[in-house]
């Protein structure tokens, strides 16, 4: 919405406008209506409110006024009021600089001279600051004037009177008194000649003053005249100089890539700044950004118009920067959707999905007592109940990392393996959109579950997923797509509760590979933190670095998720990146967020400059073309608030399938009750589960130290034998954990995945080794572990 322009104060006007004013740490900054009248500055939370309801009031005379940066001031009386405002613009600030400063010289003079005369006239504008001073002169002289003219009155009147006084005490000299009465009065006849010499002395000064206060007034008026067109000429400077310095920031900054609607610093729907204000705004629901911008790596600005000229031009300019086979196919009608193209075509499924489950009971909690004592430990330690789940497992919110599979179907046709590059990148931001909302915790999986994503129908793709270690719990997946691409990671979580927040690390690496070029991409994930832990409502941000290798060009994305910041100015969520070919030169800046879109932009020249960085050198300066969409996030399904937010694909993850194998996440009896809304039920059996697989990973244990002890074993059937109590029994036969050549505690062999190490970045890892989609065919599911 557009912030409503304030007038131009002017003689007999009030100053109005919109600014936003500090409330405190929890809101922020909030946008309020303030009125500048009569030496007084007052807000209101809305126009409408100035007929009854004011917010606040400061005096100006005694106030302060300070400027703190390009668009924030503060105004203090030295007491309890403290006003710390922010204007939309630094053109704006500076207006209100202005009115306050005018507002401040007028109500200071106005107290000075004890004038209650009760004007109401605001401050002039700049524009007639020396003007309306030089009315205030001329009008001050006149009535100097006048009081002057009335005193030369009353000495005229004192003088008669004063005579007529003498003359009659002279008469009452002539008459024969006694001696006291001629003494009394000659004292009566003495005083009154006092008086009247002082009364003329006090109008002769009077005189002088307006003599020299009109010989100097002509001199007055022309050093008025002279500051008010220096004023003038300073503040139309002044202006110049914001539009200007607004003008680069759009060019150097705020033109990266990013569309106006998101690039806007004052406003944004997440953020509460810290500092200093009033509590009677806290219920608020608008939240501002501070001005406190994060270091950016690099800089666009608009590339030279001639590189836009002509298709053929952008072809020509793009074979010189040494593009495959000279496409253009980011900049050209092929980066926007296609209708035409079988992959932007609406698929029509072969079954009908689910588009709803049961809403979210609502059940009362108690975080804190259950959170209190597991400060410092691994999240997968904490025996949590399901009130904190979403009732999907991890193997499941795993796999709808390929909810934008579509991104890498376009990247699979791409001939250029820079261009290709831009889509891995992102889809790999794509993967992190359904979390924005999603604060629910998703079941730990048993070891042995699986879960299995069979869209080759309606979307050419399948994907399986198994967990294949528990303790540290590690995931395997395996996706493959009939588009010409195969999506594999081992994804394992380390996180780490720290009171206010909750960090969770995930480690190893996710590889794309591409059939048809067989580009080898790989990449790792960023951390997530869930904020607000113990106090306040439960908010997810993701930060940190990816860099996107592809192992056969040396191509390569960095991206930089920022996290977010109480004093960052900067679209909330933001991602950067820059794509380079293996000699380190730039072709492509992407730009977005990781909650909404990402775009594209082509480097056409790229040079040292721009101001410079934290660390003392100069940030590159990119010249791009005009931006491409590559992303855009699919809206939630309606009523997902009552859903856990889930999207239109995690509805339909956990909906019960025919043929899956039997330690599919689908069947897991907590999981389904949690989803039924029945989660006292859901509770009792993930103890029991839990319970479950605490024994199954006893005997595991045993019988691998069976095999490694065979003598020991012999032991342990004796002892087994013995008369001794259960409890002894269980003691003394309890054997220590095993750990694998790779280090790898427990004795657990996955069954659809390899243990090995990766060929391609030496990390030991699980390679799916095939086989599970033959054994849904034949419906043979013997092999499988009875983990539920």
């Amino acid at each position: 919405m557009s912030e409503p322009k304030a007038p131009t104060p002017a003689p007999g006007d009030t100053y109005k406008g919109w600014l936003f004013k500090w409330t405190n740490y929890i809101k922020g900054y909030q946008r309020r209506w303030f009125v500048l009248s009569n030496g007084l500055l007052s807000y209101y939370r809305t126009q409408a409110e100035m007929g009854h309801t004011c917010r606040g009031t400061i005096n100006l005379a005694t106030a302060n006024i300070a400027v703190e940066d390009s668009c924030n001031f503060v105004i203090s009386n030295g007491g309890t009021q403290t006003y710390h405002l922010k204007a939309s613009s630094e053109v704006e600030r500076q207006r209100w600089i202005t009115a306050l400063e005018l507002a401040k010289a007028k109500a200071f003079r106005m107290q000075a001279e004890s004038d209650d005369s009760g004007d109401e006239s605001t401050p002039p504008a700049a524009g007639q600051g020396g003007g309306a001073r030089n009315s205030e002169v001329q009008s001050t002289l006149r009535t100097l004037g006048s009081k002057v003219e009335d005193l030369s009155t009353c000495n005229d009147l004192i003088a008669k009177h004063g005579s007529a006084l003498q003359r009659s005490l002279s008469e009452l000299e002539g008459v024969r008194l006694g001696g006291e009465t001629s003494e009394k009065i000659r004292q009566v006849t003495e005083r009154a000649t006092l008086f009247r010499i002082t009364s003329n002395a006090m109008i002769n000064a009077c005189r002088d003053f307006l003599a020299l206060a009109q010989a100097h007034s002509k001199r007055w008026q022309k050093a008025l005249q002279a500051e008010r067109e220096q004023r003038v000429r300073l503040e139309e400077t002044l202006e110049q100089l914001a539009k200007q310095h607004n003008h680069l920031e759009r060019a150097f900054r705020g033109a990266t890539v990013l569309p106006p609607s998101q690039s806007n610093p004052a406003i944004d729907s997440k953020g509460s700044v810290p500092g200093k204000g009033d509590a009677s705004d806290e219920d608020e629901e608008n939240e501002f950004f501070d001005a406190c911008e994060d270091v950016q790596e690099f800089i666009t600005v608009p590339a030279d118009p001639k590189y836009h000229r002509s298709g053929s031009n952008v072809s020509g300019i793009s074979s010189e920067m040494g593009m495959d086979d000279g496409t253009t196919s980011l900049d050209e009608q092929s980066m926007a959707s296609n209708p035409e193209s079988p992959q932007s075509q609406e698929v029509v499924p072969v079954r009908k999905r689910r588009t709803r489950i049961p809403d979210k009971p609502n059940y009362s909690l108690n975080l804190w007592s259950i959170m209190k004592n597991c400060i410092g430990k691994e999240l997968s330690k904490i025996p949590m109940p399901v009130n904190f789940n979403e009732p999907l497992s991890m193997l499941q919110r795993l796999s709808e990392d390929l909810e934008y599979y579509e991104l890498l179907d376009r990247g699979a046709k791409c001939q250029s393996s820079l261009e290709q590059m831009c889509y891995v990148a992102a889809f790999t931001v794509s993967s992190y959109s359904t979390t924005v909302h999603r604060t629910g915790k998703p079941f730990n999986p048993l070891l042995g579950e699986t879960f299995e994503l069979d869209r080759l129908q309606e979307s050419g793709y399948r994907s399986l997923c198994e967990q294949v270690s528990h303790h540290p719990p590690a995931a395997a997946h395996h996706a493959i797509s009939e588009r010409g691409w195969t999506l594999r990671q081992e994804i394992a979580l380390a996180s780490k509760f720290r009171g206010k927040y909750l960090s969770i690390m995930p480690l190893g690496s996710i590889h794309c590979i591409f059939e048809k070029s067989n580009n080898h991409y790989t990449w790792k994930k960023v951390t997530t933190t869930v904020h607000n832990i113990i106090v306040g409502k439960l908010w997810i941000d993701q930060s940190g670095e990816i860099d996107i290798v592809n192992h056969r060009t040396g191509d390569r994305c960095h991206l930089k998720f920022a996290p977010y910041s109480y004093f960052s100015r900067d679209v909330a969520r933001k991602v950067t990146g820059v794509v380079t070919d293996k000699d380190g030169k730039a072709h492509y800046v992407l730009s977005g967020t990781w909650d909404e879109k990402m775009e594209c932009s082509r480097v056409m020249q790229s040079s040292r400059g721009g101001e410079n960085g934290a660390d003392g050198r100069q940030k590159t300066v990119y010249q791009t073309l005009k931006a491409k969409e590559l992303w855009r996030k699919t809206p939630l399904p309606e009523g997902a608030e009552n859903m856990y937010y889930f999207s239109t694909l995690a509805l339909t993850l956990n909906e019960p399938e025919e043929g899956v194998a039997p330690t599919d996440s689908r069947k897991r009896p907590d999981q389904r009750l949690m989803e039924q809304g029945r989660w006292e039920e859901a509770n009792a059996e993930k103890q029991r589960l839990e319970e479950k697989q605490r024994t199954a990973r006893r005997e595991r244990e045993r019988e691998a130290n069976r095999s490694a002890n065979p003598e020991e074993a012999l032991i342990e059937d004796s002892i087994s034998d013995s008369p001794l109590k259960t409890e002894e029994v269980e003691i003394a036969t309890e054997p220590s954990e095993t750990t694998d050549k790779s280090g790898h505690q427990d004795s657990y062999k996955a069954m659809w995945f390899d243990r090995c190490v990766d060929p391609m970045t030496g990390e030991p890892t699980h390679i799916y080794r095939g086989g599970y989609w033959e054994t849904k065919e034949q419906g043979n599911w013997d092999s499988c572990p009875d983990i539920f």
